[in-house]
């Protein structure tokens, strides 16, 4: 009797936390949640602080409950640790259990509950879909940062022995040197640099041309590639698997229709031999 009520509670409990409206109300929270620290970042009367306070306190309370909702809703407890998601969720709820009042941790308390926005990563299953693609396209986005590393530096060298003369705060150096290659990638007042340059080396618009064109045509274009790659890959692993999962329940419910015609037909056959 207790094990048949011990498993309907977990059934129930597994029910509530895989429920759209949970989700949608977590989802809501976290939202309500990201509000109150933005609105802490203003001067507020007493009432409105104290009353946000209070909110804080029943969001860092609910946030606890639902990852305990979650841990005993998952059937094989060390399964739910494995997910580096959980984990992240544990940190960051337990962590915001710090208490918020003048001390030493005050800091790293505040910095939880602001972490507590990205929350929203783990919840939705679309942009933890995003997150992972993002993860698995760093090591090949390395080899480009390295690549784009070098044009900067080759182009910041020549940049240095070039135009040292005409403006040593821009081109003084190659570390100020990148630097100032930087604002030209990001397109902040290049023009002003390279019209400086050009009227002491009129043909020096091929030198930022070209260095634009590598850097924020081509690099890019292939950042975007990799994630893009990255992403239709695992689009691709994800429906497979949901099609071999398919594949697998439809197994499961033949077989077990055939044991059920296999015991219809035993069954007949029983009484048949009855009668005889």
């Amino acid at each position: 009797m207790e094990m048949s009520r011990s498993g309907n509670a977990f059934a129930l409990i597994k029910r509530v936390e895989k429920s759209v409206w949970f989700q949608g109300f977590i989802i809501s929270i976290i939202i309500i949640a990201a509000l109150t620290v933005g609105a802490k970042t203003y001067s507020l009367p007493s009432g409105v602080e104290l009353a946000i306070n209070y909110l804080d306190t029943f969001i860092t309370a609910f946030f606890l409950v639902e990852v305990s909702l979650r841990f005993f809703a998952c059937e094989d407890k060390w399964r739910f640790f494995k997910d580096p998601w959980n984990i992240f969720d544990t940190i960051i709820v337990v962590g915001s259990l710090i208490p918020m009042s003048e001390t030493d941790m005050v800091l790293v308390a505040r910095l939880l509950r602001v972490f507590r926005v990205l929350r929203l990563v783990s919840i939705i299953p679309d942009l933890r879909f995003l997150i992972n693609a993002l993860i698995k396209a760093i090591p090949k986005m390395g080899y480009i940062a390295l690549l784009m590393f070098i044009i900067f530096y080759i182009f910041a060298a020549v940049g240095s022995i070039f135009f040292e003369d005409i403006n040593e705060t821009l081109w003084g150096d190659i570390a100020i040197s990148m630097l100032t290659l930087f604002r030209v990638a990001t397109f902040e007042d290049w023009t002003d640099v390279m019209y400086e340059t050009m009227a002491v080396y009129p043909l020096s618009w091929i030198f930022y041309v070209v260095f634009i064109f590598l850097t924020a045509f081509v690099f890019l274009n292939m950042m975007v590639g990799v994630v893009l790659d990255v992403m239709t890959r695992e689009t691709a692993e994800k429906e497979h698997d949901a099609q071999e999962n398919n594949h697998q329940a439809l197994v499961t419910q033949i077989s077990e229709l055939q044991q059920q015609v296999a015991r219809l037909a035993d069954k007949i056959d029983a009484q048949h031999k009855e009668k005889d």
